[in-house]
């Protein structure tokens, strides 16, 4: 997610705290929070995917493997 979309995320948190949000405002705060954690989701699981262990024994385990959930990370999914 860009910088404009986390500010808009911030005014319509702001906005909802000090008078409340329109159905217009709040699916769009929807949307956008649903896009930023997708935006993480990916984030991490690209970094859990690169990352291997070497054991005390020698032998080396990757995370991604080693968790299951080794999925190729897709952006567009988050959008």
């Amino acid at each position: 997610m860009d910088e404009k979309g986390i500010q808009r995320i911030n005014e319509l948190a702001h906005k909802a705290k000090a008078e409340g949000l329109t159905a217009a405002e709040k699916a769009e705060q929807k949307k956008l929070r649903q896009k930023f954690l997708a935006d993480i989701r990916a984030n991490v699981r690209s970094q859990l995917n690169n990352i291997s262990v070497i054991e005390k024994d020698g032998s080396i385990t990757d995370l991604g493997e080693t968790i299951g959930k080794k999925k190729p990370v897709r952006l567009e999914d988050a959008e």
